[in-house]
Order: structure tokens, then sequence, then C-alpha cells
């Protein structure tokens, strides 16, 4: 038990607690309490460090005052001695302090990306709804690290504080002039980088705020840059991209006028303030006031002083950019999860989907495809009929929002054509949370024309996949988002431009296959391939978010010249024969 302090406070599978969410300071002294052992252990070595080290002048001035006199070698020595065991104990002090304090940043980096992930998870699908994804990313990627680095205040931080007293006493004993220049001292150099601290603050905020923007936008044209390949719209994104790309970088340099201002400062103030009382002990000396000893240790004494203050300037700078970071991790775990008030039943038997807001109705069993030439607009009504945003959408009468949730995720499954991929083997990839045969893996496989990846991994089925599938291209991806989705066998399915990546030949296998794999079940697809569209039973042709005409494709094709517009495409003959 004594040496709990020493072994790491948190690992994968552990409890982080429950972290203080009532600001951006409560939050990191949360981090500390959380690991209260660690903490006082680093607290205590770097105090013993550093007034070791404070000390040290003082047995510099004994050992000359004492040690220099004729025939007192015996003396001398002895106070080497005593110098070259204090400048042990500060070694060895100061091994084990980094080391604690590394085990303090760990936890707190550990702690704090796991309760990020448990938001994150307890948001569930809300969480796209609520916050960009670059704000996530930069929270993960370097908030993070930002708030670790800012605990380093513990070992050294404390230790600081009480060498800076120790000194004063040290010094009082030889000059009470002397004390009080140092006491003053380092309140004025405060006072000097005080409004810096606050000024770094804002541009911090600032910084971090437009990173997560910007880190957001990436993601979005990582996403889509197949599609504005397509329409042409390289050119005026990447020009887009540049210019914020430019504020950002304009953010980071006021960022670094700043932390350059007071690291120079924190550099700069103690040696003139080191220079000063240097000049007045010289001073003291000269009118005999002080020994040479005693000035020799007046320099020890403010010489290891400039550490401490210098350390009271690299914290405040620490500590202000972990209260901007931690204020947003705090912000971000103070987001709410989609309410749910559903109390009623779901439908026993399969019931109609119907969204009020866009005139759509998808009635069961049948394969129903939503075209539309602006794709959020579509998503959007499948965001009602999931259930993922308030709606007065109903199922079989009834609101969706007064059914009991975990029913409608049992029964309606959303498989949008972004939805992330987990790390791990194929099979584990595409099965989630059920445990399918073999046979029924490889009829969803078969069914999403998906033969050729697993034919052409490796291992096959146990084949390893990278996160987000970073290993596949992304046609692949979207074929074995596909397989897990068909895997479900959820009772509708309600998948988002499913098709969208692939080639025209593969499209025309899957949309026949799907209509066969999902006979009897409800579906919904958005999409404006006609290659899709032609296999639904009725295809809603929606405008501005509402539909304006349904009927079959061939029907919409002939009276419905908007909709004939919109789902043209010149292909090759071949590709509208199906594979088998």
């Amino acid at each position: 038990m004594s040496a709990r302090w020493w072994r790491p406070g948190i690992d994968a599978y552990g409890d982080p607690g429950t972290p203080d969410r009532r600001g951006g300071g409560r939050y990191l002294w949360w981090l500390v309490r959380a690991q209260a052992g660690r903490s006082v252990a680093a607290a205590v070595q770097g105090t013993v460090s550093l007034a070791t080290a404070a000390l040290v002048p003082y047995l510099m001035a004994r050992a000359i005052d004492e040690g220099l006199e004729p025939g007192a070698l015996g003396v001398l020595a002895g106070w080497v001695t005593v110098l070259v065991v204090a400048g042990m104990v500060i070694s060895w002090l100061d091994i084990t302090r980094h080391r604690t304090m590394t085990r303090v940043r760990m936890d707190a980096n550990f702690r704090t990306v796991k309760v990020v992930l448990a938001q994150s998870v307890r948001l569930g699908a809300s969480l796209r709804r609520q916050v960009a994804a670059g704000e996530v990313v930069t929270i993960g990627v370097g908030d993070v690290q930002t708030i670790a680095t800012a605990l380093t205040v513990i070992g050294p931080g404390v230790g600081a504080v009480v060498t800076y007293a120790l000194v004063a006493v040290l010094l009082l004993a030889v000059s009470p002039l002397l004390a009080v220049v140092v006491l003053l001292g380092v309140p004025v150099i405060g006072v000097l980088v005080g409004p810096l601290m606050g000024r770094l603050q804002g541009v911090e905020s600032a910084y971090r705020e437009r990173q997560s923007m910007l880190t957001a936008r990436i993601g979005d044209l990582a996403g889509g840059l197949r599609v504005l390949n397509g329409l042409g719209g390289k050119r005026l994104v990447a020009e887009a991209f540049d210019r914020d790309s430019g504020r950002l970088r304009a953010e980071g340099y006021r960022v670094g006028a700043v932390t350059s201002w007071i690291q120079a400062l924190g550099l700069g103030l103690p040696t003139v303030f080191l220079a000063v009382v240097t000049w007045l002990a010289a001073r003291l000396v000269v009118r005999g006031d002080i020994t040479v000893g005693e000035l020799v240790s007046v320099y020890g004494y403010v010489a290891v002083l400039v550490v401490p203050v210098a350390y009271f300037l690299e914290f405040g700078n620490q500590v202000s950019r972990g209260l901007v970071a931690a204020r947003r991790v705090v912000r971000f775990l103070g987001l709410e999860p989609l309410a749910d008030t559903g109390v009623r039943d779901a439908p026993t038997e399969p019931a109609a989907l119907y969204d009020p807001a866009s005139g759509v109705r998808v009635l069961p069993g049948r394969l129903t495809a939503l075209a539309c030439a602006r794709p959020a607009d579509a998503a959007a009504v499948v965001d009602r009929l999931g259930r993922f945003v308030p709606s007065d959408a109903t199922w079989g009468g009834e609101r969706l929002d007064d059914i009991a949730l975990p029913q409608v995720r049992d029964r309606i499954l959303v498989a949008d054509h972004e939805a992330d991929l987990f790390a791990g083997t194929l099979r584990e990839v595409v099965s989630g949370r059920r445990r399918p045969d073999d046979a029924a893996i490889a009829r969803a496989v078969r069914a999403a024309v998906a033969d050729d990846i697993v034919q052409g991994l490796p291992d096959g089925l146990d084949s390893r996949i990278d996160a987000q599938g970073r290993n596949l291209s992304g046609g692949q991806r979207q074929r074995v988002r596909l397989v897990r989705a068909l895997l479900a066998e959820a009772e509708v399915l309600l998948a988002v431009e499913p098709t969208s990546a692939l080639d025209a030949h593969t499209e025309a296998a899957v949309a026949q296959r799907l209509r066969a794999a999902r006979a009897g079940r409800t579906t919904v697809v958005t999409t404006t391939s006609p290659l899709v569209l032609d296999q639904a039973d009725v295809v809603y042709h929606l405008v501005d978010g509402k539909a304006v005409a349904h009927g079959t494709h061939q029907g919409l094709l002939s009276y419905d010249p908007a909709y004939r517009s919109l789902v043209a495409r010149d292909a090759d003959p071949d590709a509208e024969e199906a594979l088998p």
C-alpha cells in the first residue's frame, strides 16, 4: 500500500470517475484529486528537491567562511562532503519527481480521454448533430495533451512556492534589505506578465475554435472529394480552404507572439532580478555589512531563485492554456443526448412510417426510394423516420417520439454511407454485436456484391481491417457498410446513399440483390441512381424537402420532367445489365 501512488492510477478498463463539470479550473482540480496520493508525492519531491538546492548556497558560504581558514582543511573537507551528498540527493529527487510527474500527466491524459469517449458514446447518434467532428478531434488530439501538461504545476510548482519562501527566510538572516527586494521582486514580475496571461487565454481560445472548424472542413473534404471533383467544385473549395488556413495561421501567429513575450520575460526578468540583487549584495560587502561567504551565498540564493521564478511564469502559461482546453472539454461534457420521452410500445406488426414534414409515407414490406437534388434533404427525412431528431413522424399511427427509444433502435436501422468502421477483422467489422454464422455472412456479402473484397484479402473474413477502413477503397468501404447493415436484419432499413461510391456495373448488381435480400421487409434508400430507382416499388421525388410526386421510376420519368432531369445520366448500355 505504501507504494500505491507509484503505480498507474487508471487502466483501459478502469472507471475514470465523475468529472467536475462546473468549470475549467474545477475540472483540472478534479484531475488532481483523482490521483491525490501521486499528486502529494510529486509536490513533496518537488519541494524537497528545490529546497535542497536552495540550501546549497548556504553550505557553500559556510565552507568558504569556515573552511578557508588556516589549518581548517578538515572542516573544508567536511563541508565539501555535505555539498556532494546534497548534490546526490537533488539528482535522485529530480529523477523520482520526473517519473512521478510523468505518471501524473499520463493519468490526466488517459482519464480525460476516457471521460470524453464515454460522453461520445453517451451522446450516441446525437453527437454529430450537436458538435462538429473537428471539435471532437481537436479535443482528443490537442486539448487532452494541453490539460495533462498543465498538471506539471503540481510537482515543481508547489516546490517553487516553498523554495521562494525558504530563500526569503535565508536572505533575511543575511540582510533584511535583500530579503525585502526578493519578496517584492516576484510580485512585480507577476504584475508585468499577468496581463499577457489573460491575453493568452483569449487568443488561445480563438485559435482552438478556428482549428476545430478547419479540422471539420478537412473531414468534409476527405469524405466528399470524389463528389466535388465530379461537380467541378474542387478549385472553389480549395480556395476557401486556403483562405481558412490563412486565418488559422494568423491566429497561430497571435498565439505565438503572446507566448514568445511570456517566454522572453520568463527568462529576461529573472536575470535582471538576479543582477539587481547581486549588485546590492556587492555594495553591502564593500560597506562591510556582510562577509564574502555571505555574498557568495546571496548570489547562489538568487541564482537558485531564478528557477522557481521561471517556473511561476512557465506554469502560468501552461495553466492558462490548460484552463482554455479544460473549458472546451467541460463544454463537451455538458452536452445531453436526445431525450427519450417515449413510453408506448412499438407496433406489434410491420406498420407504415409517415413523415408529415415531407409527406413521405413508407409502406411495410416495400422498397421505397427518395430522390432529391439536395442529398441533405433526403437524409433529413431519414433522420426523422429513424428518430434521430425530434419530429412529428409516426409509426403505425403512433408518434415515434412516444415510442420507447430502445424498441425503435431495435427494429429501425439507419445505415449512413459514411458510418464509422472500427478496427478489427472483417468478420468482426460486419458482425457488430451479433454473432452471425458463416452462411448468413456469405448471403450478406453476396447481396452487397462484396465477394471480391473477401476473396482479395489475404485471410478472407479473418483479415485485419484498419480503423475507418483505411486499407480499403471508397467503394469497398461502402459495400462493407452495406454488408453490416444487411446482417443486422432490421425490420426497417433506412439506407442513405448506399451505392454512391460504386461504379454503374456494381451498382446495378447491388440494386437487384438488395431488393431480393430485403424481400418482404421495409427498406428505404436515398439515391438519384436510375439503376437503384428502377428497382424500387415506389419513388418519392423531393423538392426542398417536400414530396412533389411519387410513383414508380418509369412512371415518374414519363410525367415528371423535373424528376427526369434529376435522374438522367449518360451511361454505358452494358451498365444496365444486372449481374447474376
